[in-house]
């Protein structure tokens, strides 16, 4: 199963870059073992501001993808083991591509929101978007450590 996290905006070069960077490609080199294949980033940007023209870039960034996943603040809250059990059960329903939504400064749009499979929240508090990715690329790396049986993650 491939990992696909779909993003509003463009990540500057940097340390936030270098960390997404760093944890998809781990997750490329640990995950073939498990059944997690490919992980990437595809960025969107809109000219029109807005949830729609956002939603609308957004849904087309993840097509048929199969499960998706929508970050937003009111979304189930899970522990990491969880999460790998979660990304386990994809996985062992032969999805072929799961997609992770990120989306912009005013939100997910609620047809997006509506297709999700999980609605997601890394807490009550409001994240960064651009740092969102970065969290969310090591939770996808986690989880990925947590299915092989791997020590980075201590319970």
């Amino acid at each position: 199963m491939d990992l696909k996290i779909a993003a509003v905006g463009r990540l500057r070069p940097g340390p936030e870059a270098e960390l997404v960077s760093d944890y998809l490609a781990r997750i490329g080199k640990i995950g073939r073992s498990v059944g997690i294949g490919s992980a990437q980033v595809q960025e969107v940007d809109s000219k029109k501001p807005g949830m729609a023209a956002e939603g609308a870039l957004l849904a087309k960034a993840i097509q048929s993808a199969k499960p998706v996943v929508v970050l937003d603040e009111r979304g189930r809250i899970m522990s990491s083991p969880d999460f790998a059990k979660q990304l386990g059960n994809w996985r062992d329903q032969a999805f072929s591509d799961a997609a992770f939504v990120i989306g912009g400064a005013d939100g997910i749009n609620p047809s997006l929101r509506d297709r999700a499979d999980l609605v997601l929240s890394f807490g009550k508090m409001v994240w960064p978007h651009m740092l969102v990715r970065v969290m969310l690329a090591e939770q996808l790396y986690r989880a990925t450590s947590i299915l092989t049986g791997s020590p980075y993650h201590r319970v």
